[in-house]
């Protein structure tokens, strides 16, 4: 399936990153540009293990997406669309915490290859968004050691 779309703006493409506390990639989908945001978050969530929390913005808001995270046993932290007529409850200080999908997503977009989608075949683009994820992966398992050890010595030296 092409994964280059149209839209208002021009050809465009998607892509649906699922992220640990950690804002390391843990699922990766790419969707057409003009494809709904919601209808690809259940798939993309149903092969992974249920968390305490998920957040995402206002285009993941439906019924369907809450339903399903909540029969899971996870809270949905997602802000109600304004064109919603019964608002769902929406934790704000829980929210705050989705700047770490975006910090991915600076992450992802730092490789000029994804932010400039060079590739006209799908597959190779997925290849691009893939290797950018392991390495950003990578790179934040490292810091996060560093940090653990350097938290670490400090305990030891008082």
């Amino acid at each position: 399936m092409p994964a280059i779309g149209r839209s208002r703006g021009g050809r465009s493409t998607k892509i649906h990153v699922v992220v640990d506390r950690y804002g390391r990639p843990i699922a990766l989908q790419l969707t057409p540009g003009q494809r709904g945001d919601a209808p690809v978050a259940t798939p993309l969530l149903t092969t992974l293990p249920p968390s305490r929390l998920c957040a995402a913005d206002t285009a993941y808001d439906s019924n369907a997406l809450r339903n399903f995270l909540i029969k899971r046993g996870t809270q949905p932290v997602i802000p109600n669309n304004p064109t919603r007529k019964n608002i769902q409850p929406f934790d704000p200080e829980a929210y705050k915490r989705r700047n770490i999908i975006e910090r991915t997503f600076c992450r992802l977009k730092d490789w000029r290859r994804v932010a400039t989608r060079y590739d006209k075949l799908t597959t190779n683009f997925v290849a691009t968004c893939y290797i950018a994820a392991i390495f950003i992966w990578w790179a934040n398992s490292v810091s996060t050691l560093r940090l653990k050890r350097l938290s670490s010595w400090s305990s030891d030296a008082a």
